[in-house]
């Protein structure tokens, strides 16, 4: 009998739907398992392969641990707002909200064929008022702790999307990681979030977190903690001074020039007349560049002289002020001393502008008098460094920020390359900043009884460089809540990392109304146990989310410091090694393959492909393996229907009472429930997979020489590994079989029995003169005088023994003899 897969399917998705079979008790925290997937944004109407490679097993690891007897929490929602559905919407005219509407209901629709058990209870979609509500109001909680605030920085802004974005969102290219077009800088009032204020819990709490060590790594790197002293560098004929911080302060003496950021406002001050036009048309041009651009270190080195000089306050030498690209505004405090003796970047800027480089740290084995090739950047010994000289560099920066700190020329400071979340976005399809400004109370927030501040819908959508909402008069003109006067609404629209840096908080309870989250259920649930999703948002929404969970502990809401315990990044699916894309034309659309096979035999096949943090290459014929396994076990079913009700299984059984046949299967399925159990929890999805393949090959030869309470004690067994791997097939079979309940209600906890795990009989290679002959089976531990008589009476070993002289024999228990032989 075929199995019918278009039928069998819809029948066991209704059952689950109509006896709400995945429904959460979230009042009950006892083992519980929150297993999270990382939201869809519903840009498109179609699920890919590669929501499916997220989804689907994510899903086979929390079924896989429901079967275990885990409480298990699996929601699902969607990241609605964003880019992508108004860029649509201002090519053809359709408004995001139709749009994003239509295809959640689409992907709603695909999401039940793949047969997760998500709780239709908990689904959110963060475009609804009553879920950006409480983006506004963490705002609010954030201004009031001077943890949101406004200044006018350089930005970067994509020039077709028309808006700013993060700079984790510019591609290494230095375009846009959306449409791929140029990203320039500009000088634009923001709003940012001080994420820098947590940098040091950011790093110390990755101690209490399970994830890849290649993610913690990169934001490791994204913080950036560094070590050092901020030197004042006084301007020489002005009151002005120059503000550096380093990591070397020990190379102190070696300063030949300083440099400051094109955009740095002391640049317009410190200019002088005869070098104004030649700096006004770099800090023009450093505009189209990028910060990744700038920091490249392939670069060739650019800047100019502004005319103007510092006083070096470790020796009161005057040098030369430059203003030069590769120093970011953003970063320290947006201005450099130039050591090029003793820093890479320095040295290659000093040669190609002819400024002096002066040996300050000596390295061991090398002279004074030595000419400098390329910088020296490690440590050694301070030289030409005034009564610093000789002093190990090391001791050497602590010795000088002492004397600066005397002398109130710098002190010890600890910088982070990390900066702070730039949230301003000059789109329609976000969550609307909640300030309104007033001609004479300035900046004020709106009150929290007043929100939401909803998007209105009628709007035109144009690219014009600024917020669609700036031209929305009845948006725009407000009151303000202060003094009751005429106000302007802020035009901008949050960063949609906002929205995804709390929505698993919201999931327990989408609907409540008294709050941003349900504290009765947080406190219970959080955090994430398992989170799974892609490497592409290691240093973004991962770290986000953390930034904002602890917040959120700090004002009470939560009560623990992380969000996400244990996390987990699937791979990729390429078609013939080639990532898929629509520009390639090599994208795999699940849908005719759903059709054809089922949703099953697809799991199976994207999880049989390779390991899961790798991910495979997708291959049509591939898939056939997968049905064939499938229809093999429902074969297999079919040929015990009902077989529960009349035949009883024991909970084990006597190896000593088996015979060969039965005492094979029994060890086989047990062999094989131990592996399966071990290789999922680890999510190594292909080799549990081909695992139960190997199985289903092993009882197809022995399983009908079985008695049947045997049979149903394996049939069992088989079902609950199956049913996280292939649900509605697991469930068929169970039904054929005589299981009346869900596989998935009161499910069988099954544990391996030790005895049938330990081996009683061992192959043994067998090998005369070192060359192997054959094999013999023998019981465990049996000695070498017992083995080698059983090769002298084995048909195919013997015959090399049989009439030789034996000259030696090797033996190592339980694997291998070897006879050493000599013609008589």
């Amino acid at each position: 009998m075929k199995y019918q897969a278009s039928e069998i399917e819809p029948k066991w998705q209704k059952y689950w739907e109509d006896h709400e079979v995945y429904k959460t008790d979230l009042n009950n925290p006892d083992k519980k398992l929150y297993s999270l997937v990382m939201f869809i944004y519903p840009s498109g109407a179609k699920l890919h392969c590669g929501h499916w490679y997220n989804y689907g097993p994510a899903d086979t690891w929390a079924r896989f641990r429901k079967l275990m007897g885990y409480n298990v929490y699996e929601p699902f929602g969607y990241d609605a707002f964003g880019l992508p559905a108004e860029n649509y919407a201002i090519k053809t005219g359709v408004h995001p909200l139709d749009s994003t509407l239509k295809n959640i209901k689409d992907i709603r629709a695909q999401l039940k064929r793949i047969g997760c058990m998500y709780d239709s209870n908990s689904e959110l979609m963060t475009c609804d008022p009553e879920y950006y509500k409480w983006n506004q109001w963490l705002f609010l909680q954030l201004y009031k702790k001077g943890l949101a605030y406004r200044k006018k920085s350089p930005v970067n802004w994509c020039t077709s999307c028309q808006t700013v974005l993060a700079n984790e969102q510019v591609l290494g290219d230095g375009n846009c990681e959306r449409c791929g077009s140029p990203v320039i800088q500009k000088n634009l009032v923001q709003w940012f979030f001080k994420t820098t204020a947590y940098a040091d819990r950011l790093l110390e709490d990755m101690n209490l977190i399970d994830w890849p060590e290649e993610t913690k790594t990169k934001q490791r790197n994204w913080i950036g903690r560094s070590v050092g002293a901020e030197v004042e560098f006084k301007v020489d004929g002005s009151d002005e001074v120059i503000k550096v911080f380093t990591t070397r302060p020990d190379t102190l003496f070696g300063v030949t020039y300083v440099t400051l950021a094109p955009e740095h406002p002391l640049v317009a001050k410190l200019t002088k007349p005869q070098y104004k036009i030649s700096v006004e048309k770099y800090v023009e041009q450093t505009a189209y560049l990028t910060d990744i651009d700038r920091q490249s270190t392939t670069k060739e080195k650019s800047g100019v002289f502004t005319g103007s000089y510092a006083i070096n306050p470790i020796n009161g030498e005057s040098v030369p002020v430059w203003i030069g690209d590769y120093v970011l505004v953003t970063y320290g405090t947006g201005c450099v001393m130039a050591v090029p003796g003793h820093d890479e970047r320095d040295f290659e800027f000093a040669k190609k502008f002819n400024l002096p480089i002066r040996k300050v740290i000596l390295q061991d084995g090398t002279n004074l008098e030595d000419e400098l090739t390329e910088a020296f950047t490690e440590a050694g010994t301070m030289v030409n460094s005034g009564k610093f000289t000789g002093l190990n560099s090391i001791a050497g920066k602590e010795a000088i920020i002492k004397d600066l700190e005397k002398t109130g020329d710098g002190c010890a400071k600890v910088n982070y390359r990390l900066r702070d979340w730039l949230i301003s976005r000059q789109r329609y399809w976000g969550t609307p900043i909640p300030v309104v400004y007033c001609n004479s109370c300035g900046e004020v927030p709106v009150s929290e009884d007043s929100l939401p501040v909803t998007l209105p819908y009628d709007v035109e959508f144009k690219l014009q460089g600024d917020s669609p909402l700036r031209r929305h008069a009845g948006f725009m003109n407000t009151t303000c809540p202060k003094c009751g006067g005429p106000a302007e609404r802020d035009p901008d629209t949050m960063d949609t990392f906002v929205d995804s840096s709390w929505y698993y908080l919201r999931y327990l309870n989408p609907k409540f109304k008294d709050g941003m989250i349900d504290t009765t259920l947080t406190d219970k649930w959080s955090p994430v146990d398992m989170y799974i999703g892609g490497r592409e948002h290691s240093v973004m929404h991962l770290l986000y989310a953390r930034f904002v969970h602890k917040f959120l502990m700090d004002i009470g809401l939560v009560k623990t410091p992380e969000p996400f315990m244990r996390l987990v990044h699937q791979g990729t699916i390429t078609n013939q090694g080639a990532k898929m894309s629509k520009s390639k034309g090599n994208v795999v659309n699940p849908e005719p393959y759903i059709d054809k096979y089922g949703s099953d035999v697809f799991r199976l096949y994207l999880m049989f492909m390779g390991p899961y943090e790798l991910g495979g290459d997708w291959n049509d014929s591939g898939i056939t393996g997968a049905e064939r396994f499938a229809q093999r076990l429902f074969d297999m079913a079919n040929t015990y229907t009902g077989w529960y009700k009349s035949h009883k299984s024991e909970a084990k059984y006597d190896l000593a009472e088996l015979s060969n046949e039965e005492k094979s299967v029994y060890r086989y399925v047990n062999k094989t429930l131990a592996k399966y159990q071990h290789e999922m929890e680890h999510l190594k999805f292909n080799t549990a997979i081909a695992s139960m393949m190997e199985l289903s090959n092993e009882l197809g030869k022995n399983l009908a020489a079985c008695r049947p309470g045997l049979q149903s004690y394996t049939m069992a067994r088989v079902t609950s590994m199956l049913a996280s791997l292939a649900p509605h097939l697991a469930e068929e079979i169970a039904s054929i079989l005589g299981r009346e309940k869900s596989l998935f209600v009161e499910p069988n906890q099954f544990v391996p029995d030790p005895e049938a795990l330990t081996v009683d009989v061992v192959t043994i290679a067998v090998q005369i003169s070192g060359k192997m002959r054959g094999t013999v089976d023998m019981p465990v531990d049996s000695d070498q005088e017992t083995v080698f008589e059983a090769a002298k009476q084995n048909d195919k070993t013997g015959k090399f023994i049989e009439g030789k002289e034996i000259i030696k024999v090797i033996f190592v228990k339980n694997k291998i003899l070897n006879v050493i032989v000599k013609q008589v």
